[in-house]
C-alpha cells in the first residue's frame, strides 16, 4: 500500500480545504516545523559570532544547512551558496551587485516575457540606471520558446540573460542549458529563477551552467523567510556586497572596511539560522520522497484536471495541451466569469486556488489576458481534490445565472 504523505503535513490533517495554491507557497511537513522549533528550543544563539558552546552549535547548524543546499544544487563549493530571504532578494542581489557594476550604456539585458516580476523589475532598474536596453524573449502560445529566435537576440552587446527554469503561470520548463550556452558564447551571464523548478525536479547548476540561480525555501516545503542564491565563485568574488553591516566584514576602520570572504560577504546582519535548519529538513524530506514519485503524482493530477476541464467547453486552459509540460500548474479562464469570482466560489466550495496576474503581467498581456485562475498541485494532493475542483467548476456558470 502506498504511503500517505498527507500524514506528514499537520495543516492538511486538521484543515479539510483542498489546497491547490502550491505554486504560491507549499505546506510544511512536521519535520520542517520540528527543525525550526528545535533550533529555538535547544540551540538558539547568534551564529558565527560567539566562542561559547551554544553559539558554536548554532553555527554548525547554519553551516550544515549550507552544505545540504550545496549538495541539493550540485554546486562546487559552499562558498557559492548565499542564504537570502527568498528568490526575490537573491535576484535583486545580482542586479545591484553585478548588474549595476557590469552593465553600461549601449549594452543589452535580455529577459523572457514569462518572468515573474521578481526577475523583471530588477533588470528594468539596471537598464534605467545604466542606459542599457531591455529586450525580451517572446514565447509561443503554449509557452515554448524558439531557440533560433533566442539565438538571434543574443549578441556581443548582451551582458545578462535572465530567465526562469519553470514558468509560474504556464508550468513550462525552459531550455536553460541551451540558452546558457548561447549567452556564454557572447560573454554574457545567465541568471536563473529557480523558484518553480526546485519543488518539482532535481537541479544541477553545473549541468545547467547557470551563473546565478535563486530559489525560495517556502516553495520547497521549507520555512518562509529563507532562500538561496547560488553564484559561480569567480563572479561572486568580484562583486561588491549588496548590504553592509555586521558579520560581513573582516575589519573596519574610521574610513574603510575589509569585507569577509565568501559567502559571508553577502550575508550582512544576524542570519536566519532557524530558517536554514528548516530548509535543510525540507530538502532531506523531499529527497526521501523522491522527485520521481513527486513527478508521477503531480503529472497524474494535472492530467486529470486538464481532461476534466476539456469536458467543460467554457473553461480554457493556458499553455501546452500535454500534462507533462505543466510542472504541476494548470492556469485557466472561464467564459463570462471573472477569475476573482471563480476563486471566491471555489473557496466557498472548499478549494484554494490563486486568481489574478500571478506577478507576471507582461506574460498575461502577451497571451491576451488580464487575469486568470491558477490551480497548482503538489505530490500530497489527491484525485479527490481534483474532482472537487472540477465539480465546482462544472456548476459555476449555472450558479452565476448563465443557465446550464
Amino acid at each position: 500500500m502506498a504511503y500517505d504523505f498527507r500524514k506528514d503535513f499537520p495543516l492538511l490533517q486538521q484543515n479539510k480545504i483542498a489546497y491547490l495554491d502550491n505554486a504560491a507557497t507549499a505546506q510544511r511537513p512536521q519535520c520542517v516545523i520540528d527543525a525550526e522549533s528545535s533550533f529555538y528550543r535547544n540551540s538558539n544563539a547568534n551564529p558565527l559570532r560567539g566562542l561559547y558552546s551554544l553559539s558554536v552549535e548554532a553555527t554548525e547548524i547554519y553551516e550544515n544547512a549550507r552544505e545540504a543546499v550545496r549538495d541539493f544544487l550540485n554546486a562546487s563549493s559552499t562558498e557559492e551558496i548565499i542564504f537570502t530571504r527568498g528568490t526575490t532578494e537573491g535576484l535583486n542581489l545580482v542586479a545591484y551587485s553585478y548588474g549595476l557594476h557590469r552593465v553600461k550604456e549601449g549594452d543589452e539585458v535580455l529577459v523572457s516575457i514569462m518572468e515573474h516580476h521578481s526577475n523583471l523589475l530588477p533588470w528594468q532598474m539596471v537598464c534605467r540606471q545604466t542606459g542599457a536596453k531591455l529586450r525580451f524573449i517572446e514565447c509561443e502560445p503554449d509557452g515554448s520558446v524558439d531557440l533560433a529566435k533566442v539565438e538571434a537576440l543574443i549578441n556581443d552587446r548582451t551582458k545578462i540573460v535572465a530567465i526562469n527554469q519553470v514558468s509560474n503561470v504556464l508550468g513550462r520548463v525552459n531550455p536553460v542549458r541551451e540558452i546558457a550556452d548561447m549567452a556564454h558564447r557572447h560573454g554574457a551571464v545567465i541568471v536563473v529563477d529557480g523558484a518553480q523548478s526546485t519543488p518539482h525536479m532535481p537541479v544541477n547548476v553545473r549541468e545547467l551552467d547557470a551563473d546565478f540561480f535563486a530559489f525560495s525555501g517556502h516553495k520547497v516545503f521549507g520555512p518562509m523567510g529563507i532562500g538561496v542564491l547560488y553564484g559561480k565563485k569567480e563572479l561572486l568574488d568580484n562583486m561588491p556586497p549588496f548590504l553592509t553591516g555586521g558579520e560581513m566584514i573582516e575589519s573596519v576602520t574610521r574610513e574603510s572596511a575589509i569585507y569577509a570572504e565568501l559567502p559571508h560577504k553577502f550575508e550582512a546582519g544576524t542570519v536566519n539560522a532557524a530558517g536554514a535548519a528548516g530548509l535543510q529538513a525540507a530538502i532531506e524530506y523531499m529527497l526521501s520522497v523522491g522527485f520521481e514519485t513527486m513527478h508521477e503524482q503531480e503529472t497524474a493530477l494535472v492530467s486529470r484536471a486538464i481532461e476534466g476541464m476539456k469536458k467543460l467547453p467554457y473553461v480554457h486552459v493556458l499553455g501546452s495541451d500535454k500534462p507533462e509540460e505543466h510542472t504541476g500548474i494548470v492556469t485557466f479562464t472561464m467564459d463570462g466569469v471573472h477569475p476573482h469570482d471563480i476563486s471566491e466560489i471555489l473557496s466557498a466550495d472548499g478549494v484554494a486556488v490563486r486568481a489574478g496576474h500571478h506577478c507576471a503581467q507582461p506574460l498575461l498581456a502577451h497571451l491576451g489576458y488580464s487575469s486568470t485562475v491558477r490551480a497548482s498541485f503538489a505530490f500530497y494532493n489527491t484525485e479527490a481534490e481534483v474532482d472537487q475542483l472540477l465539480a465546482s467548476l462544472s456548476t459555476m456558470r449555472e450558479r452565476m445565472g448563465y443557465g446550464k
